[in-house]
């Protein structure tokens, strides 16, 4: 699982010009199961993936399709996270 952070690099009348076909991206990558959660950053410079992914470049390989990126409006920085502690109801999400 990988904690994606999302930073924007352009102006907000930018970001929200891209902001449907972005939101577009995301739909596609949770029909596909890829990411589980996303939101905006409080304030507002960018946001967050929680992307159910194992392969590094694999994730890469779909981030470069996000039209923030396609049109250099924000940058992306990867951790990888090893859930082992949750609520039970989010128990599946464990890694252990």
């Amino acid at each position: 699982m990988f904690i994606v952070s999302v930073t924007y690099t352009a102006d907000l009348s930018q970001i929200d010009a891209h902001l449907p076909a972005h939101i577009e991206f995301l739909k596609k990558h949770f029909d596909a199961g890829n990411f589980l959660l996303s939101g905006r950053k409080q304030p507002r410079t960018g946001g967050i993936i929680i992307a159910a992914m194992h392969n590094e470049q694999e994730l890469w390989s779909i981030l470069r399709q996000d039209p923030f990126h396609l049109h250099g409006v924000a940058e992306y920085a990867l951790t990888r996270f090893l859930p082992t502690m949750s609520r039970e109801d989010v128990a599946f999400l464990r890694e252990v």
